[in-house]
């Protein structure tokens, strides 16, 4: 049983998940969405909508919305699109404790729902979800969404607007964690790292600190309880969109991505064949936020929690053989032939063959040789930083 849900503050109202008292009203209004039913009938083939519908309104919290339809749904694409999730580290979280999970960032949708399989699996509370408002383009996707415990980054502000959405932001993460005692979500990047050469981004951090009140960014930090988690796809749906839109733009500098393009993500991620999958959960970093020396100017502590933050998520990258293949290729050598069989490198040439041939925009034989090497860039980025972060270079 779920404890009795704190009502959140009217100041948050635009961007927290779905109080449960407003949660059949906004549920009645989102199933008679034509939009929302085309989309369960696409991601779900063989369903009765009218009798998925019944069963959706019988609903009256968020919590059994995720565990009935949420944590099922993700069941069957697991089944469906994956060789299985595995996951480790568990037994470095505190399940009555909320943390603040920052990841690296692979699927638009994935990332953050398996997360909160995982942590559902292993008797852990599901975590609230940050996501762009970028990626809500309709009415019906903003309820399903907030519905399912996620809330709202805005990322359409003007100048003027950026600081007053990430002081908001930053104090509903702040109230979530410690008002409300809810575990949230957020990638430690504004977007996918598309050449999944992960990087913690300054500017996360900082939006982190100022909900606090406090001047010195590790004491603000440290309420938030950051646990950061290493997400390993084997293989990414996405790659050959993501190399795509690195040709675009190689093109035309000026390039930029549609809605229609965010969505054909969401939709090919969720669709596409991921193989093994893997998220490692790393220790909170409190312990190491406080061997950061004081006398560092504010600027410096920020580079520094991002290089912690990082290393966690480096180390606990899981290697797949397409990942040592990628490797060898990229840097010309044979350091890891004895992680990999001839039957593996042939799966991965076929793979980037087939890759390639799923590119829909007019390609020369350089451009496809320029879309082969980002793919093989994508799949060596992980094992380098790993090794950097182990410190086997």
């Amino acid at each position: 049983m779920e404890p009795k849900e704190i009502i959140t503050p009217e100041e948050f109202a635009d961007i927290c998940p779905i109080d449960d008292k407003d949660f059949k009203q906004r549920m009645a209004t989102m199933v008679e969405d034509p939009g929302f039913k085309y989309f369960v009938e696409f991601i779900m083939p063989d369903v009765n909508y009218d009798e998925y519908k019944k069963g959706l309104l019988q609903l009256d919290n968020k919590h059994d919305f995720q565990l009935k339809y949420s944590c099922q749904y993700l069941e069957r694409v697991e089944a469906g699109t994956t060789s299985g999730i595995t996951s480790g580290g568990t037994e470095n979280l505190d399940a009555t404790k909320p943390y603040t999970f920052v990841t690296n960032h692979r699927d638009i949708v994935l990332d953050a729902s398996f997360i909160n399989l995982v942590l559902t699996r292993n008797n852990f509370p599901t975590t609230e979800v940050a996501i762009g408002n970028n990626l809500l383009a309709f009415e019906w996707i903003s309820t399903l969404v907030r519905i399912n415990k996620s809330f709202i980054v805005k990322r359409d502000t003007t100048t003027k607007g950026r600081l007053a959405a990430a002081i908001q932001l930053s104090r509903y993460i702040h109230f979530a964690i410690t008002q409300k005692h809810d575990s949230i979500w957020i990638a430690q990047r504004q977007g996918r790292a598309k050449d999944s050469n992960d990087r913690t981004q300054d500017s996360v951090i900082k939006m982190l600190t100022i909900g606090a009140n406090n001047p010195d960014p590790v004491q603000s930090l440290k309420q938030l309880n950051i646990a950061p988690i290493s997400l390993s796809y084997e293989f990414d749906p996405n790659d050959y969109l993501k190399a795509t839109e690195f040709l675009m733009k190689k093109k035309d500098p000026n390039f930029k991505k549609s809605q229609n393009d965010d969505i054909l993500s969401m939709l090919t991620g969720l669709r596409g064949f991921k193989g093994r999958i893997h998220f490692q959960f790393a220790p909170c970093i409190n312990d190491q936020l406080d061997k950061i020396p004081a006398d560092l100017d504010k600027q410096e502590k920020i580079h520094e929690i991002c290089r912690i933050i990082d290393r966690a998520i480096h180390a606990g990258y899981e290697i797949y053989p397409c990942n040592y293949i990628a490797y060898d290729r990229m840097n010309g050598t044979s350091r890891f032939a004895d992680r990999y069989t001839a039957e593996d490198i042939a799966y991965f040439d076929k793979y980037l063959n087939r890759r390639i041939e799923k590119v829909k925009v007019p390609t020369d034989d350089d451009d496809k040789a320029y879309i082969r090497q980002r793919i093989i860039e994508m799949y060596a980025n992980p094992l380098i930083n790993k090794l950097a972060a182990l410190g086997e270079e």
